[in-house]
């Protein structure tokens, strides 16, 4: 992913402004762009079934204080996970990795981040990603990778899957100098992904310097979207995919 020259359009949990999030729905209307892919969000079922969710905790799901490890996936399937975001949606079940990368895999890219929260045990964590390197692989292809804010689940991926591209996503504090060590320390990662308020000139020479792909989350507005073009980012992700690609076309 970063030999691309042109900033490739990732539609964030799917066409999330038209469908639920991490859903079919949302997936299937974002093949109605022209995007490069799709980025998505797994977690483990109590059953140890990855399944694609974003939030910590199921509150608008109707359970409050319960998450997805909570749930048997035969639970989940029978959550709807669509309803929420209109009373018109037809109702979805939980949505699992593999049935995910069997439908779009190929069609797009796509960015699988590995959820990891405090207080998951590393027996948790370890499992949770040897369950997703079994059903993506271990090979770079399909343009397929994995991103994560947990460096150690990271490593403990590389360690499974040396050849699978793997982006190490940061967040507001970090610095460049941060960046510059997790350069040193982790020559392994295939990039970074950093929040479009934090990415400049400086790190974008850093990073193109050292042969890494540079990723921006989430670029919503004009002027984000603008930022993210002119600093030449390999992937730019969106909830606006169709106004980001109309100004990377333009």
């Amino acid at each position: 992913m970063n030999n691309q020259s042109t900033c490739l359009i990732f539609s964030h949990r799917g066409a999330n402004r038209e469908a639920a999030e991490n859903t079919r729905a949302a997936f299937n209307k974002a093949l109605q762009y022209p995007i490069d892919g799709i980025e998505t969000d797994v977690q483990l079922s109590l059953d140890e079934v990855p399944v694609l969710w974003h939030d910590w905790e199921l509150d608008k799901l109707g359970h409050p204080g319960q998450c997805i490890d909570d749930f048997n996936f035969a639970q989940l399937e029978q959550m709807d996970f669509a309803g929420y975001s209109s009373p018109d949606a037809a109702p979805e079940g939980a949505l699992s990795l593999k049935e995910f990368i069997d439908t779009y895999r190929g069609r797009y890219g796509l960015d699988i981040e590995l959820k990891s929260r405090d207080g998951e045990s590393q027996q948790r964590l370890e499992s949770k990603i040897l369950q997703m390197l079994a059903i993506i692989g271990t090979l770079a292809a399909d343009g397929v990778f994995i991103s994560s804010y947990s460096l150690p689940g990271l490593i403990f991926a590389h360690q499974h899957a040396p050849d699978l591209p793997l982006y190490y996503l940061l967040s507001d504090h970090h610095t460049q100098a941060d960046i510059e060590q997790l350069l040193e320390e982790y020559s392994f990662l295939a990039g970074f992904c950093l929040p479009i308020d934090s990415h400049n000139e400086s790190i974008a020479k850093l990073l193109r310097d050292n042969g890494k792909g540079v990723g921006v989350y989430t670029c919503n507005s004009v002027e984000e979207i603008q930022k993210a073009l002119d600093l030449k980012v390999n992937i730019l992700i969106t909830d606006y995919p169709q106004l980001a690609l109309q100004m990377r076309n333009s």
